[in-house]
């Protein structure tokens, strides 16, 4: 905590019961009272400071008393200020804190210490230490809190608003860049050993910090300066969501009731109301509006389940009708977020007809059915002329069917439940919000087994309210055997119910028609890639035989070459006749018939009949070719 310390001499004040007396050797040749306690001080060092004294000392100095008695009862901080201020005067040691320096600033302005009476003055000191207090998150808050003494020369000062200003401007910015505390009072220590002092973090292990830091410190405050302090952080741009939940935690601490379950749940209504007649109702009201007052307008900032539990709280303590009215339009926005359990608000009026309000609910749906949907058919398509459901994904419409449909099974069972009421919730929800009518079915039959004195009329007019056709297997199941329905109803069951088994056999002999075709379509290509086969092959002999003719072509060359040696050799040795045969790559072999002259070509026409066989018409080809 950031302070101060004015003066230099030691302390020569001491208290003597209700009288402060300044020992200086001197005699006290003034008094001043202030409520129960006096201060026998001397002139010089107090007019030599201050405006008001000095006008005040110069009127009484006109008298002939000897000792000037001055009534300074409406000074700001009372005697406990006066006292600091006296002490400065005096040039005494005195320390200036986050807690006392409010104060003090006033009664300097009360007491017209300005510059004009001396440098360095109280005004001047108290302001210079004012703007390190506006420095820290901790000294603003303490501050603020102690401007609640003295609330006018606060406002005229503008010290409220400057306190203000400093917690919203440090609320709204990341205190991990500034080492803001996390936390209001004095040194904090965390579990591991870790020291926070004056938002100075002493280990250097880091600390996550969340979005909700500032919300206990500011609980603290008195709703005037809750709700100016709430007002600016909005105004500087704080995200609406941390602004609804400052306003949550601030509701839960200082309402009792929130944090309460209904009465039907916890089985005493009369427990609810003596928690108001701890503090006073009016007061606890006018909080609790002025609370929903300030919650943000934007939808889903402020989470349902809190919002139905204000409403909740509105029904006891009575809340003005434009509040309540109020909370349960901000609900039918956000109707799609809700939970059953938290849509089940006790019925708190005076003529308590059923166990839940539904008439509430009913507003709150009616609500949600003004506000501007999407088209109701954007979910669905039209296929051959009718609307089939394109996706099964639950849009708001669908989730509050689901949640309105469930409601109304757990309330059917109250047999003061009219049927008009019934049956006026439950056609709000449009026929297109529900995919299956399973839930409407259900909440019907606990509605028609609670109410056994309905007339089959009345029975007929509340069947309406649900299409047998949009029955899953398991409720047709149900309703063809439930003797509760009326005949015509079960009927419609049993008729759709067949109609949807003949359906489903009719697909399955499409279904076995077209897995036929695919295997009759499936063997003729089978047959189709046994055709290709021959090609293939035949593809592949060609280019085989074109390899044969490229290797019998080469041979043919080599045997033309071989021809026209033999022509230039003529007759020769044999050796040379060897020679001949291996420069062409062939070796001597014995001859079949054991003759060496059997190998030699007798005819050169006769060499290339070897390889006719290979190929058809070969042999004309190389025949042609030799030739």
């Amino acid at each position: 905590m950031a302070c101060m310390k004015l003066g230099s001499k030691s302390e020569v004040f001491h208290l003597d019961g209700h009288t402060w007396l300044c020992s200086t050797g001197l005699q006290s040749d003034v008094i001043i009272e202030i409520g129960e306690m006096s201060f026998h001080l001397h002139k010089f060092p107090l007019l030599s400071r201050s405006e008001l004294l000095e006008n005040l000392i110069g009127e009484h100095s006109s008298e002939d008393e000897k000792r000037c008695v001055l009534q300074l009862h409406d000074v700001p901080g009372g005697a406990k200020t006066f006292l600091l201020a006296a002490k400065f005067c005096y040039g005494i040691k005195m320390e200036l804190t986050a807690l006392n320096v409010v104060s003090l600033r006033c009664a300097a302005e009360y007491l017209g210490m300005s510059e004009d009476y001396g440098e360095e003055n109280l005004i001047t000191q108290t302001e210079n230490f004012l703007n390190e207090v506006f420095g820290s998150w901790t000294d603003s808050l303490k501050a603020l809190e102690t401007c609640e003494e003295v609330p006018l020369l606060a406002e005229e000062l503008h010290i409220v608003s400057r306190c203000i200003n400093s917690l919203a401007m440090k609320a709204c910015a990341d205190p991990i860049l500034f080492s803001w505390p996390m936390q209001g009072g004095s040194d904090i220590r965390n579990p591991d050993g870790t020291v926070f002092w004056n938002g100075i973090r002493t280990s250097a292990k880091p600390h996550p910090v969340g979005e909700d830091w500032w919300y206990e410190d500011v609980s603290f405050l008195r709703l005037p300066p809750y709700k100016r302090l709430i007002l600016e952080v909005g105004s500087n741009g704080m995200n609406p969501g941390r602004v609804a939940g400052a306003l949550m935690y601030y509701a839960k601490k200082h309402l009792p009731l929130l944090g309460r379950k209904s009465s039907i749940e916890s089985g005493n209504y009369a427990a609810s109301r003596s928690t108001i007649s701890a503090t006073s109702e009016a007061d606890q009201r006018s909080l609790f509006e002025e609370i929903v007052e300030l919650l943000p307008d934007q939808k889903g900032v402020t989470p349902s389940n809190f919002l139905l539990r204000l409403l909740r709280t509105a029904m006891i303590i009575h809340a003005s009708p434009s509040c309540r009215q109020n909370l349960e339009k901000r609900v039918g926005t956000q109707l799609d977020e809700a939970s059953l359990q938290d849509l089940l608000i006790p019925n708190s009026g005076y003529s308590v007809e059923t166990l839940y309000d539904i008439d509430c609910v009913q507003r709150i749906l009616d609500h949600f059915m003004l506000m501007d949907h999407d088209d109701p058919t954007s979910n669905y398509v039209e296929h051959e002329g009718q609307i089939t459901e394109s996706s099964h994904s639950l849009i708001p419409i669908t989730m509050v069917a689901n949640l309105i449909d469930s409601y109304l099974a757990e309330v059917a069972s109250d047999v003061n439940l009219k049927l008009a009421k019934f049956q006026s919730l439950a056609a709000v929800v449009p026929d297109y919000a529900r995919p299956i009518d399973d839930r409407i079915y259900r909440a019907i039959d606990i509605y028609l087994k609670a109410h056994p004195w309905l007339t089959d009329s009345e029975r007929e007019q509340l069947c309406r309210l649900m299409n047998c056709q949009k029955f899953s297997l398991e409720a047709s199941t149900h309703a063809a055997q439930n003797e509760r329905l009326p005949l015509r109803v079960i009927v419609q069951v049993l008729f759709f119910e067949q109609l949807r088994l003949r359906t489903s056999v009719s697909g399955w002999f499409f279904v076995s028609e077209n897995l036929d075709n695919s295997q009759n379509l499936s063997g003729n290509l089978a047959l189709a890639r046994n055709d290709l086969h021959p090609q293939a092959g035949a593809i592949h002999g060609r280019i085989m035989v074109d390899d044969m003719k490229e290797r019998v072509s080469e041979l043919e060359k080599e045997c033309l070459s071989m021809k026209q040696e033999i022509e230039k050799l003529g007759k020769t040795k044999v050796s040379s006749w060897n020679i001949l045969l291996r420069k062409f790559g062939f070796s001597r072999s014995k001859s079949k018939y054991g003759d060496p002259e059997a190998s030699k070509p007798t005819d050169t026409k006769e060499l290339p009949t070897s390889s006719a066989p290979l190929i058809n018409g070969g042999e004309n080809q190389n025949n042609e070719s030799v030739e």
